[in-house]
């Protein structure tokens, strides 16, 4: 078997919080339409919202919010009060300026890690606020290259493999997202390892490749080393 030479991982939900935001301001976004429409409503057109808006604002805070004003503006059929607009866009400033708060075991991983296996950074969302939530964390020395993309395909997951390692044969992908962190890398022919985080995005679900030889979960980032070890000895 191939020796995992480069290991990837995922940043929000898997290296410090991120999804619980996000459902605190829907949480104040469903307070703020309360008048107009149910929470469940609520949440299923902006889910639509995001869905359709992925492609011009891709993922991150900033297209979040301009879902939630779209969501705002047509349950309300236009009626929605400029205050409300106005807190909208308070709590997306809110979430950007947010501290980062590191998930369990973290750090030491990734220092575990560091000293015998490529380590690359991949994520999406807003390039600006990525950025500062890497700054934020201490972690960035530590990886040999960050790829900020605006998506997590199969072809994404080649391309950074072959530029920052030996190809996706001899790579693993580490992340909380089914989709994005675990089948993506495996259908590139890399490893996929599922780091559970409790909250996930809808539109991040897909099948767990339970019958698939490169697939593994894991309950917690401090196992990571002793699963890459048993990869590399077997």
């Amino acid at each position: 078997m191939t020796r995992i030479t480069t290991i990837g991982f995922d940043a929000d939900d898997t290296l410090w919080h991120n999804e619980r935001f996000f459902r605190m301001t829907q949480a104040q976004f469903a307070a703020l339409l309360a008048d107009y429409t149910d929470q469940e409503t609520l949440m299923a057109r902006l889910l639509e919202a995001e869905k359709r808006n992925l492609g011009q604002y891709g993922f991150g805070i900033k297209g979040f919010v301009l879902s939630m004003i779209e969501t705002a503006i047509e349950v309300t059929q236009a009626r929605v009060p400029a205050t409300v607009i106005g807190q909208l866009l308070q709590a997306g400033q809110d979430m950007l300026r947010h501290p980062i708060e590191l998930l369990p075991h973290a750090q030491e991983t990734i220092a575990a890690l560091a000293p015998s296996h490529r380590l690359v950074l991949i994520t999406k969302g807003d390039l600006l606020d990525q950025e500062r939530k890497l700054a934020q964390s201490g972690l960035g020395e530590m990886f040999d290259a960050i790829e900020i993309v605006s998506n997590k395909t199969p072809a994404v997951y080649a391309d950074i493999f072959a530029r920052h390692g030996d190809g996706a044969e001899a790579a693993l992908m580490v992340g909380n997202s089914m989709r994005s962190d675990v089948v993506a890398p495996i259908m590139a022919g890399g490893w996929g390892v599922h780091v559970p985080h409790g909250l996930e995005w809808e539109i991040e679900w897909a099948e767990t490749p339970e019958a698939h030889p490169r697939f593994r979960s894991i309950a917690h980032l401090g196992l990571l080393p002793d699963l890459v070890g048993w990869i590399d000895g077997s």
